[in-house]
């Protein structure tokens, strides 16, 4: 091994130490405290850090923008994605339901196809969504639901509940009617959609202050 080889070597043990011993907690404090003590410019760091992470001796995760405080800022973020596509599909199945006769082939598949959706998926998976927004409240090996059990429950809620919805307006001068039918669904999937980012909001933003003061406390 060569002087620069083994000086380079030596430079990356005492970037490993360093991080061991003062727990920088993102690559930019890390990079501030070895230009402390050793002559590196940017570069020459960032190479060094890039091995590290290349030979898994340094792991960089990337940071999550905060958590909104307010309901209103969580809704208008990145993070409300899922809402927002939820509502967005639910108003346009309603439009199409509207707008595309039932003779009309091809196009009556594409009113078909989000039809059920939204009877069969949308309702059952707002619903659920707005009981568990973040995590169950047994004790599960991860705490959440994954994708193929929130599935299977919003299709057995959804089932459920648009019977009750049949049943409620059978009762009302409406009648079980498409029109009915569909703009109560539509409302239903809306308050639940609302419901369930706001509870989500609600429970991301105890999860950051109880792991600040966690933090805090140490």
């Amino acid at each position: 091994m060569t002087k620069n080889q083994a000086s380079h070597e030596q430079l990356k043990e005492y970037i490993i130490q360093t991080v061991k011993k003062q727990k920088p907690e993102t690559a930019k404090e890390l990079t501030k405290l070895i230009q402390q003590t050793q002559q590196l410019s940017e570069e020459e760091l960032t190479k060094l850090l890039i091995e590290l992470e290349n030979e898994d001796k340094l792991r960089f995760t990337k940071q999550e923008p905060p958590t909104p405080a307010s309901a209103r800022a969580y809704i208008f973020s990145q993070k409300a994605t899922g809402y927002w596509t939820t509502i967005a599909l639910a108003i346009a199945t309603t439009i199409t339901v509207f707008t595309i006769p039932e003779n009309a082939y091809p196009i009556v598949y594409i009113r078909s196809a989000l039809g059920i959706i939204f009877m069969l998926f949308l309702p059952g998976y707002t619903f659920i969504k707005a009981l568990f927004p973040v995590h169950v409240p047994t004790k599960t090996s991860t705490e959440s639901l994954d994708p193929i059990e929130r599935i299977a429950l919003s299709l057995g809620m959804s089932i459920a509940l648009v019977p009750i919805i049949g049943l409620l307006l059978n009762y009302t001068p409406w009648g079980i009617r498409l029109t009915p039918i569909v703009l109560s669904l539509l409302a239903l999937t809306i308050v639940f959609a609302t419901a369930a980012i706001i509870r989500e909001n609600q429970a991301k933003t105890s999860e950051t202050s109880t792991r600040h003061l966690k933090q805090s406390s140490l």
